[in-house]
């Protein structure tokens, strides 16, 4: 969460807060090059209550890219105040992107593909050890350390970039206040009491993983708890079907380590293209992950003797390890509640906040992007939407009736093993929007050629499977979904074309690279859709 921040302005002879109300403003509470001039010193002396143009609440990249591009339209003539709200400045700076979630994340899947590289793969393309193993040992203390230092260093650079961009950044919690009439200022309450106003207030608190109120639930970590463990455990259930129960179940897996993937349905990744979803499955088991289905968790026991975990079913299945990961998902209930909103702004029946397009909630100069609007829980979106709001409050711009995020062509990748990419809309959802008999539905499952060497049958080898779906007589590209090897990679520039109007002739006039993966999708059979396998 974060707090205002007291952006001075630019010309000296002005260089001056504006505060209200009387009393001290704590100085160790507020970070800022220039809360340290004689004048704000003098002024936060005989003052309770600190002014702000624009307040964010929350120190993730959605509160962070939206203040530093809302300071960066600062003039002499309109000298915008900008604050920053955030709790815990030393470690979550950044949000759960920087510190528990995408990047840290992508380091140990790298790492963890690395480790397979090693174990599975190198041996077929002739490397082989001293010992007869084509893996070197794995150090995951060291790799640990290096990825939490580099992730401090992270940290360290957000905070730079807030007072190169003169956003105050105040270390506390924020909560919104009830405004008596909409012409008023919002007010912010900070820890301490003391008070916060400003003219526009945006709400970028995220969220934090949701654990299931099950018995025995101490017994376990979530997808935070993750990246706090020392070393890895040799056996562990991962419990989940979303993408991060997949990416974790995958990261571990690859590391060697014996992995069990619960899910409550019949698979994984269930509002991914089924195609995609299905391919995921089998390749998962293929790989070594064993997936138990229908899997309803009902409570955890520990051995006291052995410290063995059991993670016990509604059936009455039961599987053992030594780790117990419960990655349910991401809540936003209990932060969305922390800062006021409820009763103030309208929530969904989910306990999202609610916005229109150009992220404004019910509550007048309140807006709101990222994970706490429960659309798309991305960072690069909570980015876009982030520094889009401030372009329209702030730019110079003179028609912003266009300044709002489009979410029909965002794309997004599951660092899954193998991974996944996807943009637009899924089979399903195509036929919902266009009708069935509107659509064409292109598709390949093939052997990338990095497997065509590996000593093993055919029907073995890892496949990729790519699926492009199409509307109209035109065959608009309305869907793009890839799963295997350099998904990940490849999806960027297609995305692109897919935000332009590619149809499936455009994609057939693009000269292929020649050999890769991406390649397929510019040379599917042009003459109309193929058979499913």
């Amino acid at each position: 969460m974060c707090v205002t921040s007291c952006a001075m302005m630019r010309n000296s002879s002005m260089m001056m807060i504006r505060l209200r109300n009387g009393g001290s403003f704590g100085a160790s509470s507020l970070v800022s090059k220039r809360s340290m001039s004689m004048a704000a010193s003098a002024a936060a002396a005989s003052s309770n209550t600190l002014d702000y143009d624009y307040l964010v609440i929350g120190g993730g990249s959605g509160g962070i890219s939206s203040a530093r591009r809302a300071a960066s339209y600062r003039t002499p003539e309109n000298p915008l105040r900008v604050g920053l709200v955030e709790r815990d400045v030393d470690h979550m700076i950044g949000g759960t992107c920087v510190n528990v979630g995408c990047v840290p994340k992508k380091l140990s899947w790298s790492a963890a593909t690395l480790n397979e590289t090693f174990l599975h793969d190198a041996s077929h393309y002739g490397f082989q050890t001293d010992e007869g193993s084509s893996a070197p040992p794995m150090d995951y203390t060291t790799f640990k350390h290096r990825r939490d230092k580099y992730l401090a260093r992270l940290r360290g650079i957000y905070q730079n970039n807030l007072k190169k961009a003169d956003v105050d950044l105040i270390r506390s919690a924020g909560r919104i206040a009830k405004s008596e009439s909409d012409n008023e200022k919002v007010t912010v309450q900070l820890d301490d009491g003391k008070k916060v106003t400003a003219s526009h207030v945006l709400i970028a608190c995220g969220g934090q993983p949701e654990v299931p109120e099950i018995e025995g639930k101490e017994f376990t970590i979530d997808s935070d708890g993750f990246f706090e463990l020392e070393k890895l455990p040799k056996s562990v259930v991962v419990a989940g079907a979303g993408y991060i129960a997949v990416e974790l179940a995958g990261i571990f897996n690859a590391f060697g380590v014996d992995t069990t993937l619960t899910v409550r349905r019949h698979k994984a990744l269930r509002s991914f293209d089924e195609d995609i979803s299905d391919e995921l499955m089998v390749q998962m088991q293929k790989s070594g992950i064993k997936v138990a289905t229908h899997f309803v968790p009902k409570k955890v026991t520990k051995d006291e003797a052995t410290g063995a975990l059991t993670l016990t079913a509604e059936s009455g299945a039961e599987v053992r390890a030594d780790c117990v990961l419960m990655a349910a998902g991401r809540t936003t209930k209990p932060n969305v509640e922390a800062i006021g909103c409820k009763g103030i702004i309208d929530l969904t029946p989910k306990g999202y906040i609610k916005v229109d397009k150009y992220q404004n909630t019910s509550m007048p100069r309140v807006y709101a992007v990222g994970d706490v609007i429960g659309n798309y829980e991305l960072t690069p979106v909570a980015i876009a939407a982030g520094r889009t709001l401030s372009d329209r409050l702030f730019g110079p711009f003179q028609d912003k009736s266009n300044l709002y995020i489009d979410y029909e062509t965002i794309p997004t990748v599951v660092f899954a093993h193998p991974p996944i990419g996807t943009c637009g809309l899924t089979e399903a959802q195509a036929v919902e929007k266009y009708g069935k008999d509107n659509l064409k539905i292109y598709r390949s499952r093939f052997v990338n050629l990095y497997y065509g060497i590996f000593q093993v049958e055919p029907s073995e080898k890892p496949k990729t499977l790519v699926k492009v779906i199409c509307t109209g007589p035109e065959e608009k590209v309305v869907g793009l979904h890839v799963l295997g090897m350099g998904a990940d990679e490849l999806l960027q520039g297609f995305a692109v074309a897919m935000r332009m109007g590619a149809t499936k002739a455009d994609l057939d006039r693009t000269v292929a690279i020649h050999p890769t993966a991406a390649e397929e999708i510019v040379t599917l059979a042009p003459w109309g859709p193929m058979s499913k396998h």
